[in-house]
Formats: C-alpha cells, sequence, structure tokens
C-alpha cells in the first residue's frame, strides 16, 4: 500500500474521520439551542406559553370550564343562578382566548420558521460543498482508471457528471419558481 493509503487508512481506522461527522452533526443540531437561548424575552413567552395552550391539559380545563358555564347558565344547576343566559359573555371570552391564543401560536411559528430558514440555507450550503467534493473524487477515479489503462474518455454520462454544477443557473431557476 502506498503512503498515502495508508495514511487514509489510519485516519478512518483512528475514528478522525467520525469525530468530524459527529462534530459536525452536532453544530447542526445546536443551531436550535443557540437561537433558543438569543430568543427575545417575548418570544421566551409566547413559546411557553404556546407549550401551555398546545397541551392536552390546556383542552381538557376548557372542556370543564365551559361546560360547567354552559350547565349553569341553562340553568342545570340550581345552586347557581345564572349569569349569562345569552352566552353573550362566553362568546366575548372564547373570542379573546382565540386571539390571544391565535397570537402566541403566531409568534412561535415565526421564530421556528426562522430557524427552518437558517437550517435550509445550512443544508443547501453542505450540498453545494458535497457537490463539488463528489465531482472532485469522480475526476480522480477518472484519472486513476485512465492510469490503469480504462479508457473513459467515449463515456458521455462521465463528461457530463465532470462538469462543474452552475449554482447560479440553478439559483436563478428557483428564483423564478419562487417569483410565480
Amino acid at each position: 500500500m502506498t503512503e498515502n493509503g495508508e495514511k487514509l487508512k489510519k485516519h478512518f481506522e483512528t475514528g478522525h474521520y467520525h469525530k468530524g461527522v459527529h462534530q459536525s452533526r452536532r453544530m447542526i443540531r445546536s443551531l436550535k439551542q443557540r437561537a433558543d437561548t438569543r430568543r427575545k424575552f417575548s418570544a421566551r413567552v409566547a413559546d411557553f406559553m404556546t407549550s401551555i395552550f398546545g397541551s392536552i391539559t390546556f383542552l381538557a380545563l376548557n372542556v370543564v370550564w365551559f361546560t360547567a358555564w354552559i350547565l349553569v347558565n341553562l340553568n342545570q344547576i340550581p345552586a347557581i343562578a345564572p349569569f349569562d343566559p345569552s352566552f353573550g359573555l362566553l362568546t366575548m371570552i372564547v373570542s379573546l382566548e382565540a386571539i390571544v391564543l391565535a397570537i402566541f401560536v403566531l409568534i412561535s411559528q415565526n421564530r421556528a420558521a426562522k430557524v427552518d430558514d437558517l437550517r435550509e440555507e445550512i443544508d443547501l450550503q453542505v450540498d453545494i460543498i458535497t457537490e463539488e467534493e463528489m465531482t472532485k473524487l469522480m475526476e480522480m477515479v477518472a484519472k486513476l482508471m485512465e492510469k490503469n489503462g480504462i479508457d473513459v474518455s467515449h463515456d458521455e454520462t462521465l463528461k457530463a457528471m465532470l462538469l462543474p454544477t452552475n449554482i447560479e443557473k440553478i439559483e436563478k431557476a428557483l428564483e423564478r419558481q419562487v417569483g410565480e
């Protein structure tokens, strides 16, 4: 085995390759954690409230509360006099609750969308780097094949794959699709 082959084998055997992969994954996973720590107070409150309002406990409390309200105001509980027989107050409370819940959910969704956009941008950058690396690897394999007497000069697919990806062309096509 050549000296470079030995180095490569040692690189994989010692786990250096795997450490790099794990570090990259950890970095991407921690992106959300870093974004969470930099949240504004209002975003933290919105996330907290959304987690409470999005629970089965909150749903159960609403069902019990509104059932009791309706039963009392339909005069089904004789010990308590109806205080909202037309359900006007209940309607207003439910409407206000819906408005507040919707705002909290939208705040949380907006922040989550920003994190998702950042992840997508990172994915795109990693994909571009991977594309460049794969093209380089194919180039190296083609040269090794030629060096070993295997003629690949007539392989049109390989020739096309060895051309660098036109990132600008892809970006323009995406911009046209987004603009439609």
